[in-house]
């Protein structure tokens, strides 16, 4: 099984060529930063969902530090608020970084802005985009700003299929295989998203 920190391997950016290296120790006293595996959780419901995504996708690959490895197929979901909004498009991406997660939550929460997302709103509102960050490597992080693993993550269908898609053998941290969460939540209806 693959753990949340991806495949069995440490990879490290250095003078902005991937090398690979098995120990953290190694990597930071030789001045190389630590790759880590990011899945992300990428909705919309306004504003044309598929170029928000599409938008959003292409500003995830341009941050500095990151690179986009993987974006799921693309689903339909029922929103979890209000049901008088439309369905979300809703798909995960696997990005390999070096930012810390802070600087990572920073660049989403700037992608969302650019992108017409007002803060203010309903917490399960209709939105132009969301961006989550799902897993940030094996990292449980519990901060004011930034809980990871998502706090909710383990029960949304719009999330674990479509990272069970980018990541079939993935561990969560804690130990428990995506596999097993998967036959504890229904899919609620969740679809692919027809173009």
């Amino acid at each position: 099984m693959r753990t949340a920190a991806g495949k069995n391997m440490l990879t490290t950016f250095a003078d902005d060529q991937l090398v690979l290296t098995r120990s953290r120790c190694r990597a930071a006293q030789s001045g190389q930063c630590l790759i880590e595996r990011v899945w992300l959780g990428i909705g919309s419901n306004l504003s044309r969902p598929v170029q928000q995504v599409s938008a959003a996708l292409e500003a995830l690959d341009s941050l500095p530090k990151t690179r986009l490895v993987d974006v799921s197929s693309y689903y339909r979901s029922r929103p979890l608020g209000p049901k008088d909004q439309p369905d979300f498009l809703n798909a995960v991406v696997a990005l390999d970084t070096t930012l810390t997660p802070d600087t990572l939550l920073s660049y989403t929460q700037a992608i969302e802005l650019c992108q017409g997302r007002a803060r203010k709103t309903s917490r399960f509102g209709p939105r132009t985009l969301d961006l989550d960050i799902l897993l940030f490597g094996d990292r449980i992080i519990g901060t004011p700003r930034l809980t990871v693993p998502h706090y909710d993550m383990h029960n949304r269908e719009f999330m674990l299929y479509p990272l069970f898609e980018s990541e079939p053998e993935l561990l969560l941290p804690g130990g428990v295989a995506l596999t097993e969460r998967l036959r504890q939540v229904p899919r609620n209806g969740l679809r692919y998203w027809e173009k």
